[in-house]
């Protein structure tokens, strides 16, 4: 993006220098406006812009944290180009504890967004209109929903060079390949020709300081490898990649107890569960249907006949 006039919310941010700027999200019942605070820090040198998002959805806490961390250690300071921070992207969610806006909307399904549409859909719209279109990359931090969590795991469409190339850098322990979901920030971005890739760890309203690590050292991966930080990129451990994947499904309701650990390699009819009773007249074991690697794992003590329990890579 040509960078000799960067100007984003009104605001022009010259080279070298960094400010704190506001996304007015809506007007309040108490006609106070409540405003998303953008952070953006420019090099003194020409570079792309890379946007950090955390928190679309209110109650994924380690996204949060991690673009928190970024800007603690200074990591969103650029040698080359700009660096657009959004630690907390869905306010009403994170005030709420809530992944949803006030609507009952999830944010993170009805973007390009409306002018005129519900609340959700006009902050999605504002953000189409007045970010997404002046950043090059964007990098997006999630985690699991409810009592899933997962292990840390970046997603991308393998068929796109510039996304794939990126998630290759960040060096997460896993690596997934992921469809636009309709009316995602991903499907958006997407087609407005910029590359975007999506972090999960951990689970909701949780605070996981091995997946906040993990995020914070590939965020700064994807910028040396993009070009805005200088220095070797520090991957620790080779990826798994993941073409296809299967949510395995408790068999019966019942009290639930993982036999493994969340990112482990099982293999078939390997005792990996169980689901019993809490009156002590039945327990179910279940086994791995295949070989693969575990990298999403229902938490919950309790589960209904359906529930998703394991999240296993399908190698063939």
């Amino acid at each position: 993006m040509p960078s000799d006039k960067f100007v984003l919310l009104g605001k022009e941010i010259k080279k070298g220098k960094g400010a704190v700027l506001e996304l007015e999200v809506a007007k309040l019942h108490t006609r106070n406006s409540l405003k998303v605070p953008v952070i953006v820090e420019r090099g003194k040198k020409d570079g792309p812009v890379l946007l950090l998002l955390g928190g679309v959805h209110g109650d994924e806490s380690n996204g949060v944290a991690i673009v928190r961390d970024i800007i603690r250690k200074k990591y969103h300071k650029p040698n080359y180009g700009t660096i657009i921070c959004i630690p907390v992207f869905n306010v009403f969610g994170y005030l709420n504890l809530s992944r949803a806006f006030p609507d009952g909307r999830d944010l993170n399904r009805i973007f390009p967004g409306s002018k005129r549409g519900s609340l959700a859909s006009q902050f999605a719209y504002t953000f189409t209109k007045e970010i997404a279109p002046y950043v090059d990359y964007v990098l997006d931090f999630h985690t699991g929903g409810a009592d899933r969590s997962n292990y840390p795991n970046i997603r991308c469409n393998f068929d796109e060079e510039k996304e794939f190339e990126m998630a290759k850098a960040f060096g997460a322990p896993f690596m997934m390949h992921s469809s636009y979901i309709h009316h995602s920030i991903r499907e958006t971005i997407h087609k407005m020709g910029k590359p975007i890739i999506l972090f999960e760890g951990g689970k909701s309203l949780h605070l996981d300081n091995e997946v906040i690590q993990c995020g914070v050292t590939g965020a700064l991966n994807v910028m040396k490898h993009l070009g805005l930080q200088e220095g070797e990129i520090d991957i620790h451990q080779p990826t798994v990649f993941i073409k296809k994947s299967k949510w395995l499904r408790a068999p019966y309701s019942g009290i639930f107890e993982s036999m493994i650990q969340n990112g482990e390699y099982v293999t078939k009819k390997q005792l990996i569960g169980r689901v019993s009773d809490p009156f002590g007249e039945f327990e179910k074991k279940i086994y791995a249907p295949f070989n693969g690697h575990i990298f999403g794992l229902n938490t919950a003590p309790n589960v209904y006949k359906g529930d998703a329990i394991f999240h296993i890579s399908v190698t063939k």
